[in-house]
């Protein structure tokens, strides 16, 4: 099995599909995983490309090009969210759906991995063109999605929106309202509370439990978030409130930074007033490599892949590196966090809160009862302290850093329950 895994390990740090598998090649090598499970897990079930013709606003027909990969099913329907992106390609697609089945395994959850892609710019289309291309996107997916198959979520581009879109056109094909087919829905259309909150605040809850292994409290803590949207925006925030002093924060355009503290509110008011921090005033302005390097407590990735590499890797200040976004450290920066003593909240725990309470959401479609905002809160939190407190463990007793306690985790969760359904005999 050695000589098979070496075979597939590549030597593009920053291919997202090749950085999934030789983290997922070392912990299977550390389980000493049965080859044929190790064959069966580590390649996706089913990947499915389409492409999808839709008017545009000027009349003419444009082609779009889209993915959708189900990684595994051994323990649940597939489950992942959809990018819309000009950058996205197959590699991707198949590394994030590989990064959902480990996510789901690690926060113990009875689903697979999933993901799907379009490669559009959504800043260029229209809110209608946006909809005719989610419709027939959607369409295309019809036979490969359902509440017992796959069931998609909002992701990068996406929103509750292209969720609702999503749904009332597989209810429109099921013939009866399905809203079991999709996550991260509206509230009014069988939406969790929580749901919009739940990945930044799963990243909060994770740092909560972090800077106890070093003796921290969050008002002696200092922060520094990359990313303003729905993950490093919301977590920015609740960190705030909590007591943490984040002292910087940034956007794809740029950061700001302040030494004695942000006021996240107002910062994030300017930015949904300004799409921009570029005039802010009350902090210094930084580019997003400097604000990666400034000297803090915490730093939260949460904004895209291969953020964190071999070349920065070293000049990283942190103590402790909360991965809010999915796959932001290379294999090759791993090593170099390990041996500066850096802690790592791994993204397919840090970032699990969406997720978690996605599950929830699925759970209360199929009920047809909802639980109250502090009530899905408290699950999210009793989940994701669980899964800490069991990777942190699982760590001490394999005498391995946090990333690959987490692969292991999961690829031994996943590999009982293949083994145990015998799917693959």
């Amino acid at each position: 099995m050695a000589d098979e895994m070496r075979r597939f390990i590549g030597s593009d740090e920053k291919n997202p599909f090749e950085a999934m598998s030789e983290r997922f090649d070392r912990a299977a090598q550390l389980l000493g995983l049965d080859p044929d499970l190790y064959a069966v897990m580590r390649v996706p079930s089913r990947e499915l490309k389409v492409y999808i013709p839709v008017r545009m606003d000027s009349g003419h027909i444009r082609v779009f090009e889209g993915f959708r990969v189900q990684h595994n099913f051994a323990r649940g329907p597939a489950k992942g969210g959809i990018r819309y992106a000009p950058d996205v390609n197959l590699d991707e697609v198949k590394a994030l759906s590989a990064w959902m089945t480990w996510k789901c395994a690690v926060v113990n959850v009875p689903f697979g991995g999933g993901k799907g892609g379009v490669i559009c710019d959504p800043r260029q289309m229209s809110i209608g063109e946006l909809e005719r291309l989610t419709r027939r996107y959607t369409a295309e997916l019809i036979d490969f999605i359902g509440p017992e198959k796959d069931v998609p979520a909002p992701d990068m581009n996406t929103n509750e929106q292209t969720m609702a879109w999503l749904m009332d056109t597989y209810s429109m094909h099921a013939r009866h309202t399905v809203t079991s087919v999709v996550t991260g829905k509206p509230v009014a259309l069988g939406g969790s509370l929580g749901r919009r909150e739940a990945t930044g605040r799963g990243v909060m809850i994770t740092v909560n439990e972090a800077i106890k292994r070093i003796n921290l409290t969050p008002d002696k803590t200092t922060v520094v978030v990359q990313g303003s949207g729905n993950v490093g925006g919301i977590g920015a925030e609740l960190m705030h409130n909590a007591g943490y002093k984040v002292i910087g924060i940034s956007d794809v355009g740029g950061a700001i930074y302040n030494t004695k503290g942000l006021d996240i509110p107002a910062v994030l008011k300017y930015w949904q007033d300004n799409r921009s921090f570029e005039g802010f005033t009350e902090g210094d302005h930084l580019n997003n490599k400097e604000l990666l390097e400034t000297d803090c407590d915490v730093l939260a990735p949460c904004a895209t892949e291969n953020q964190i590499t071999s070349e920065n890797a070293g000049r990283l200040k942190c103590k402790i590196l909360a991965e809010g976004a999915n796959g932001p450290t290379t294999p090759k920066a791993d090593k170099i966090l390990h041996e500066k003593g850096v802690f790592v909240i791994p993204d397919i725990l840090c970032n699990a809160g969406g997720v978690t309470v996605s599950y929830f959401e699925w759970v209360q479609d199929r009920m047809g009862y909802f639980w109250s905002e502090a009530e899905v809160n408290a699950r999210l939190e009793d989940k994701m302290v669980a899964s800490f407190n069991e990777l942190v463990h699982y760590s001490e007793k394999h005498d391995v850093d946090s990333r690959t306690a987490a692969y292991m985790l999961a690829i031994d969760r996943v590999a009982y329950d293949t083994r145990m359904r015998g799917i693959y005999a």
